[in-house]
């Protein structure tokens, strides 16, 4: 296990490693008597200068010096406290294995230290002497102090390694649900940013789809009557007239909220729905109209998305349907507003069911909450939906 460091921790790490070398030696030098050994400062120096690049290294050479302390009969020596930091780190830097390994070292370290210390210091039983037995209980709770001692103070510092790492770990996930928060909202400000395009988009085609059906209209009907009715052109060029400036005052709305996200887009209602039926019919196209039931108050959503379902379906059969035969429009105020419209089919290989039309059809009737349908019937092209009249929210 290598991990990477900063330069300034490399840097940290190397400078106290080699400080703690130069310590041990400058004291075996100076004070001899105090029998501190080269080779548990090389070696406790070099456990503490990568302690923390490579916790289970730096381990296994703390164990490895302690152990050549132990055979060699060094004796303690002041860079053992090395130790402290190089457990700390195996509890805070260290994989799972090396992490447990650091608090099992603690223990056998502690266990070592107290069967060694005290024999060191000339507490070995004397076995010549009859009252070894008497000696025991000296020499036993001896160990078992030095045991409990040391013991204490490995774990102690294996512990705060610990701590450190649960705090850190803490932090971190406390900064990544920052992260994921701040992520969560750019996505939920990108969806509605999304939906809000789409939004337009889909106006911008009722709105243009529409108005260019119904110029398209006008403007054949007075050229094929300019001669036998000269009046019916004023009429159908004033038809153009006004559809085009509504037209144009809509998109330029739309165009607004595109280019600074403000803006009143158009917002049709049901009340609106008398002027668009006359303004296809003067277009050319025969549109009957009826209600069955009381008619209820609606949502907006609603209202928005039955005119331009509406809309849609008689611009559909202004364009591609048979408009020498009548248009049927009816709505059924029942337990919901059913719209039914029904055209004549004017050639199979122009089916009305071709383009963006349907999708945006099905996609307005579900936003509001209900649904939609669309084909051919026994030679006419038959358009379905049903929204609530009171609005409940879709669920996933």
């Amino acid at each position: 296990m290598i991990r990477t460091l900063k330069p300034a921790q490399l840097v940290f790490d190397t400078v106290v490693a080699t400080l703690c070398l130069l310590l041990v030696i400058y004291v075996s030098v100076s004070s001899p008597s105090l029998g501190t050994s080269p080779v548990a400062g090389i070696g406790m120096s070099a456990a503490l200068g990568v302690r923390r690049i490579s916790p289970p290294i730096a381990l296994g050479i703390a164990w490895l010096t302690s152990l050549v302390q132990v055979f060699a009969d060094i004796g303690f020596d002041p860079s053992n406290l090395a130790i402290l930091p190089v457990l700390y780190a195996t509890a805070s830097y260290g994989d799972r294995i090396t992490k447990w390994a650091g608090l099992v070292s603690s223990g056998v370290g502690a266990l070592i230290i107290a069967i060694y210390l005290p024999l060191d210091a000339g507490y070995a039983p004397d076995l010549g002497s009859v009252s070894i037995l008497a000696q025991l209980p000296s020499i036993t709770l001896t160990m078992l102090i030095t045991f409990l001692s040391f013991l204490a103070v490995f774990v102690l510092s294996w512990t705060f390694g610990l701590l450190a790492r649960t705090w850190r770990a803490s932090r971190e996930a406390g900064q990544a649900r920052i992260i994921a928060e701040r992520q969560r909202l750019d996505a939920e400000r990108e969806a509605a940013r999304e939906h809000e395009r789409t939004r337009i988009a889909r106006d911008m085609h009722d709105v243009v789809a529409h108005s260019l059906a119904v110029v398209i209209a006008q403007a054949d009907g007075a050229r094929y009557a300019k001669d036998a009715d000269p009046d019916a052109v004023g009429t159908a060029l004033e038809a153009i007239s006004t559809t085009a400036r509504e037209a144009l005052a809509d998109v330029r709305v739309l165009l607004a909220q595109l280019r600074h996200n403000q803006g009143e887009s158009p917002q049709p209602v049901l009340a609106d729905l008398d002027r668009l039926l006359d303004q296809l019919r003067a277009s050319g196209l025969p549109i009957r109209f009826e209600q069955v039931g009381e008619p209820v108050a609606v949502g907006t959503s609603q209202e928005l998305a039955a005119y331009r379902i509406v809309q849609e379906a008689l611009t559909n059969a202004l364009r591609h349907g048979d408009v020498a035969k009548q248009v049927d429009v009816r709505f059924d105020w029942a337990d919901e507003l059913g719209i039914r419209v029904s055209s004549a089919i004017l050639a199979p290989e122009h089916p009305q069911g071709v383009g963006h039309g349907i999708a945006g059809m099905r996609e307005r009737a579900e936003l509001a909450g209900g649904w939609f349908d669309a084909g051919p019937e026994a030679g006419r092209w038959v358009v379905r939906a049903g929204l609530p009249s009171v609005f409940e929210p879709v669920t996933a």
